[in-house]
């Protein structure tokens, strides 16, 4: 599906490199990427949606993203950022309408408002479209910028900790969301995620990347989810259960490190 080969990125000449010659590959559907904090996961999905000036190829079935103009990019995919906007004082309705830019024109079209309400009831919150964005739960606003996101109809959707303040009933409900949309709005998703768990639940396909900015492996949850992989990337001591769907559950024990120490 997406492809990033040779991938070379650092935040200054004097800095290191946060991946020196990284590739990986996603496939179609839901795609997490995990690893530990500063791993730079999202760093890479910055790069990929094009905002940062690194060295490499990105490709997405057989095109180069790497060389797409600006515009082309927008078109293919949609990227939704680690945030929470509190003071924003537009309506539901107006907040999704800006994810159609740049279609937009001064006078909003039928076919904008169409679209715009299309989306809100996939996402079951149409009934909020006449809403202050300031006076909603924080779930409500996550769906919201999903919504924009969506109203552009892209390809692919980037999402950097979409789960991020929400309680864990929201989080379970906005990753069976993600998975709705992928089968009803054929795109492809790839989401920046912290909790293994959550991740071995519901995605279909799974990297995994090191503290150093290194490939560490990447595939179905069942394979790439193992005892080893805790301790390689997470310093963690713990056990890996397949359940009754054959996905697995992890119970972090303790620290590698303090086990060394003992």
């Amino acid at each position: 599906m997406l492809k990033v080969n040779n991938l070379k990125f650092s935040y200054g000449k004097d800095r290191a490199c946060v991946f020196d010659n990284i590739s990986i590959e996603f496939n179609k559907g839901f795609n997490v990427i995990l690893g530990p904090n500063g791993a730079g996961k999202s760093t890479l999905v910055k790069a990929i949606f094009g905002l940062l000036n690194y060295r490499g190829t990105i490709y997405y079935n057989c095109k180069n993203v790497s060389e797409m103009k600006t515009c082309e990019k927008v078109e293919l995919m949609s990227y939704l950022p680690q945030m929470d906007l509190d003071i924003s004082s537009l309506t539901v309705l107006e907040m999704v309408l800006l994810g159609r830019l740049p279609e937009l024109s001064r006078r909003v079209s039928d076919k904008d408002l169409n679209i715009v309400m299309d989306t809100l009831k996939d996402l079951n919150i149409h009934e909020l479209s006449m809403k202050k964005f300031n006076e909603l739960s924080g779930g409500q606003k996550k769906l919201v910028f999903i919504a924009q996101t969506l109203v552009r109809n892209p390809e692919i959707i980037l999402l950097d900790e979409p789960t991020n303040s929400l309680d864990l009933q929201k989080q379970l409900e906005l990753c069976q969301l993600l998975g709705k949309i992928i089968k009803v709005r054929n795109v492809d998703i790839i989401v920046v995620l912290h909790d293994i768990n959550l991740a071995a639940r519901h995605a279909d396909h799974i990297v995994v990347i090191t503290s150093q900015g290194d490939y560490y492996n990447s595939g179905a949850a069942k394979d790439v989810i193992t005892e080893k992989m805790l301790r390689d990337v997470y310093g963690v001591i713990g056990s890996v259960n397949l359940d009754d769907e054959n996905k697995p559950v992890i119970s972090a024990k303790k620290s590698a490190r303090d086990s060394c120490d003992t």
